[in-house]
Order: structure tokens, then C-alpha cells, then sequence
């Protein structure tokens, strides 16, 4: 059985000011303003939704194919995701964009500045997923990316006979009704939080009881409150590890898929794939960027077991 991510890569550049933005603009000039701010630092961090989740399924042990689009700036990004076990080989890359990047320049308040070039992720919209090679009830996860690109493997999943695991993210307000509700009719699984699952009900006209009864399962993160795992059959609360240091929250629904997915994949209890995504939440929240987290599958093991009780569920994963 193959699970297949065709989300976003990207890169994100952070850069800090060391000083405040509201000190350098005159509102009474903003038709002409024109500013450079010199920053101290800057780091580049890996990401883009597909790449996240893939990273994190691939520490677990998982084979995941990234299905995607990226620039001429990818090798090096590939050859990491590589060396942790994901198989890059459904990359187009591009000779003549560079990869989608995510610019922000935050000041001492926190205030930002940002701009996001789409980069290659907009010709994720010609990759068919024909390409992926894959067999009727492989996994698809149709994570945020290009608009056209998640409207087309909605369709092309159910032609293809694959599961499709719907995960519309940020993308919610940009891709039209009639797709959304193919999505969620469509779909094998369910990736929202508390907000976009409110946005759904509003850009696709269904209540909270239609978009709950057609997928085998849709999970609901909750952020601090942990998530929500609905089925036909069971309604569950997985809780947050309330003593996982928080240093950076970004990437954390993404690690919450890979580690629910990986149960998943296995057969296992819905509780247990909530507790699993729950506990590849925490290894993330507690390192800066999405894609800085290291574990074994033995210490993951070893972390699971001292909040949550597996009754041996565990024991066959290695």
C-alpha cells in the first residue's frame, strides 16, 4: 500500500529586525513609501506542507512518495529528504523558477512583513497524478498547493480508484464551492482545524453532520485543546502533551498528519492514530522550523509510552 503527498515545497526565509517597523513608516506619505529595513540574522528553513508531512512519515519508517513541483534550488532540499527516507523521485523540477519561498522579516513586537513567491508550486497544476504510478487503493494526501492542482486530484483520485485524503489547509478560500464539496464527498479522510472546518461549512453550504458522514474518518486539531477524531462509529478527544516545550508552533499540524497517518496505514485504533499524530506534534513544537525534529522509532516508542497506554499496539512497528 503507497500514501502518496502532493502538497507544497518550499522554503522559508526568516529574517529579524532589530527594531520596530511602526518607527520607519509615515502614515501621512504611505502613497509613496519606499523602505529597506537591514536585519541581523536571517535563516532558511525547509518546508511546504507535502515536504513537512513526508519528513515526518519518513522518520517513522514509512516510504512516503513526495508528488510534486519545485525549482531549480531543490537538489540540495531533495537529497536531505532523501537521506531521512522519502522518495523524491515524483519531483518535477523546474530549470527556470526556483522553489515556492515564503519571505518574512519580523521586528523586536513581533510585527512582519511578508511576501510569498508561488514559484514552481504553480506548475504542480501539469503533473497528473497518472505519473505517481500508482494502484487502485493507494493513499493520496492532497495537501494546500496550487488551487488547479488540488481540484484536479480530487477528480483524479476517484477516476484512478484511489483513497483520498482531503486536507485543504490555507487553500479553503482559494479554490472555488463545487470543488471543496468534491473534496469532502470524495474523500477517504479529513484533515481541517477548528477554524477551516468552519470555513468548509461556509464555502460549501454543507452542515457539520453531511461533511461528518461521508469520510471513513475526519480529524478536527484543536490547537491547544488537541484533536478531534470522528468516525461513523466512534467520536474521540485526543489531548495535547501538556509538557512538551512549545519553541515554534509552525509545522505542527503537518507532524500531527504524518504521525495519524503512519498508525493509520497500519490498521491501528483511531485513538491510537490520534495519540500517534499527537506525539509527532510534540516532537515538532519543540524545535524551530518544520522539518528540525529527529527521533527514532524506538525513542518515538519510548515517548509515546510515557503519556499514553498503546495496549501493545505498538509492538509490531519497527
Amino acid at each position: 500500500m503507497k500514501i502518496v503527498l502532493t502538497g507544497s515545497i518550499a522554503f522559508d526565509y526568516l529574517m529579524r529586525f532589530p527594531g520596530y517597523f511602526k518607527d520607519h513608516i509615515l502614515p501621512e506619505h504611505l502613497e509613496k513609501i519606499s523602505l529597506s529595513f537591514l536585519v541581523e540574522d536571517m535563516v532558511r528553513q525547509y518546508g511546504g506542507v507535502g515536504a513537512n508531512i513526508a519528513y515526518t512519515l519518513a522518520l517513522l519508517g514509512e516510504k512516503p512518495l513526495l508528488f510534486s513541483t519545485a525549482g531549480q534550488d531543490f537538489p540540495e532540499y531533495g537529497r536531505r529528504l532523501e537521506q531521512v527516507g522519502v522518495d523524491v523521485s515524483g519531483v518535477r523540477v523546474s530549470d527556470t523558477k526556483f522553489t515556492a519561498s515564503f519571505f518574512v522579516n519580523t521586528d523586536l513586537s513581533n510585527a512582519q512583513i511578508a511576501s510569498f513567491y508561488t514559484g514552481a508550486m504553480a506548475d504542480a497544476a501539469d503533473l497528473p497524478l497518472s505519473e505517481a504510478h500508482l494502484q487502485p487503493g493507494d493513499y493520496v494526501v492532497n495537501s494546500p498547493s496550487d488551487p488547479r492542482a488540488m481540484a484536479r486530484y480530487i477528480d483524479e483520485a476517484r477516476q484512478l480508484g484511489l483513497r483520498s485524503i482531503f486536507d485543504p489547509g490555507q487553500q479553503i478560500i482559494r479554490m472555488d464551492s463545487e470543488a471543496l464539496r468534491k473534496g469532502i464527498l470524495n474523500a477517504h479522510g479529513l484533515f481541517v482545524n477548528e477554524y477551516e472546518f468552519e470555513l468548509l461549512q461556509k464555502h460549501t453550504g454543507l452542515s457539520t453532520e453531511e461533511i461528518l458522514c461521508h469520510p471513513e474518518f475526519t480529524v478536527i486539531t484543536l490547537g491547544k485543546d488537541g484533536a478531534r477524531v470522528h468516525t461513523c462509529r466512534e467520536d474521540l478527544h485526543v489531548p495535547i502533551i501538556d509538557e512538551a516545550p512549545i519553541v515554534d508552533p509552525t509545522g505542527v499540524g503537518d507532524a500531527f498528519r504524518a504521525g495519524f497517518l503512519f498508525a493509520y496505514l497500519r490498521g491501528k485504533s483511531m485513538r491510537l492514530c490520534g495519540e500517534m499524530g499527537t506525539v509527532a506534534a510534540a516532537y515538532c513544537i519543540a524545535c524551530n522550523g518544520t522539518q528540525n525534529h529527529k527521533f527514532t522509532l524506538a525513542e518515538f516508542k519510548s515517548y509515546f509510552r510515557r503519556h499514553f497506554d498503546d495496549q501493545g499496539q505498538l509492538d509490531d512497528l519497527n
